[in-house]
């Protein structure tokens, strides 16, 4: 649990000392923003506020990953003065999901940088930002499914992913196979990305969200970590079949104190904008926390504030092609509430769209540990 914290705390003061530092090279750099005309008037005050800072809790993230290892190999978990057999280096589970992490982010900086240079809304289509992320989970998903590696001197050769679709853990009746596995994890990525990119139009909105899926993760993780069938604990229906839920725990708290440190210079009036390198970077290592924790049916509700934004796109765009009416005054729908002779401040509609996301968080942890407490029972 030490690596995990030092890891959270780094993440958090590195964020927090270069954000700042790099909204004043952005704005240097003239890489600010372009808004868009059509949406709440309002937003035009925002124009030339730099972006790109998921390029910053980027590589926060991955700094702070490194050091939770040193502290890994330098002080290796203890229970009652007994060094537990857990991994210390690198695992193919690290590998998966800041592999998914950069690269996605990867493509988004390309979107972020094409809409700097066109000093335009619009950067790469959207074909070609879906064949981005495609191609990245791609890889890494076959990673996933097939590569197993070494978790140093212990003798386990599982692989992150499985062919089993899963809830809290691997259902066994749901079997898709690798190739199908490999095809979901394409979908997911894509979905989670593109749902965190659609929720990241209020200031603060999509940092905070992504926060709370983090955290919620952290939990998920230490908790699988401390049941793990993989350690010295016997292989009993209580403990759980995950390739490195150390990994993941530190992974996300990494994650989680670099979108503490953000939110800071993120929350409004944002000082920053993250970006598609921020959004698609997030939304990818979601998901791909996701399938490494064997949560995947359990996504859906844990980012139910990312599905319900997707989906009043989806609606909106379904709507206005079948009868040329409109549902919402403008999607996604945290804009909804921004127009109209009743509209909300962005700061409410941040605050109240934050409320919605923790409170689905709290009830995915629920299912989680209700089913741990249904076996225990």
């Amino acid at each position: 649990m030490r690596a995990v914290i030092i890891a959270a705390f780094v993440a958090f003061a590195l964020t927090m000392a270069l954000t700042p530092l790099a909204a004043r090279l952005f704005r240097r750099l003239k890489a600010g923003q372009p808004i868009r005309t059509d949406g709440p008037q309002s937003h035009l005050a925002k124009a030339g506020t730099p972006t790109m800072g998921g390029v910053v809790f980027i590589f926060t993230t991955v700094v702070a990953y490194v050091a939770g290892h040193l502290v890994l190999m330098a002080l290796p978990e203890q229970v009652d003065g007994v060094v537990l057999n857990r991994p210390t280096g690198f695992t193919a589970t690290g590998i998966f999901l800041i592999g998914l992490f950069v690269t996605c982010g990867f493509v988004g900086f390309i979107d972020d940088w094409l809409k700097i240079r066109k000093k335009h809304s619009g950067g790469i289509s959207g074909k070609a930002k879906v064949l981005g992320l495609s191609i990245a989970a791609t890889i890494f998903g076959i990673v996933a499914v097939y590569y197993t590696g070494s978790i140093d001197t212990q003798e386990i050769s599982e692989t992150v992913a499985t062919p089993f679709v899963s809830f809290t853990r691997d259902i066994s009746w749901l079997n898709v196979t690798n190739i199908g596995m490999v095809v979901l994890i394409v979908l997911l990525v894509n979905a989670t990305a593109n749902g965190v990119n659609l929720t990241d139009g209020l200031d603060g909105l999509a940092t905070g969200a992504s926060m709370m899926s983090f955290l919620a993760f952290l939990i998920i993780g230490f908790w699988e970590y401390r049941h793990w069938c993989g350690g010295v604990q016997p292989a009993d229906n209580l403990c759980y079949d995950v390739r490195d839920p150390l990994e993941i725990a530190l992974i996300a708290g990494a994650a989680a104190g670099a979108m503490f440190g953000f939110l800071w210079w993120n929350t409004s009036p944002a000082q920053i904008f993250m970006g598609d390198s921020g959004s698609l970077s997030l939304g990818a290592l979601i998901a791909g926390l996701a399938i490494a924790s064997k949560t995947i049916l359990l996504l859906p509700i844990l980012g139910a504030l990312f599905v319900i934004t997707t989906a009043s796109v989806m609606i909106q765009v379904t709507s206005f092609k079948l009868t040329g009416r409109r549902v919402f005054r403008m999607s996604p729908i945290q804009h909804h509430f921004e127009l109209g002779e009743k509209r909300w401040s962005e700061v409410t509609i941040v605050v109240r769209f934050w409320i919605i996301a923790g409170i689905c968080t709290a009830l995915a942890l629920g299912f989680f540990f209700a089913d741990f407490l249904r076996i225990a029972g």
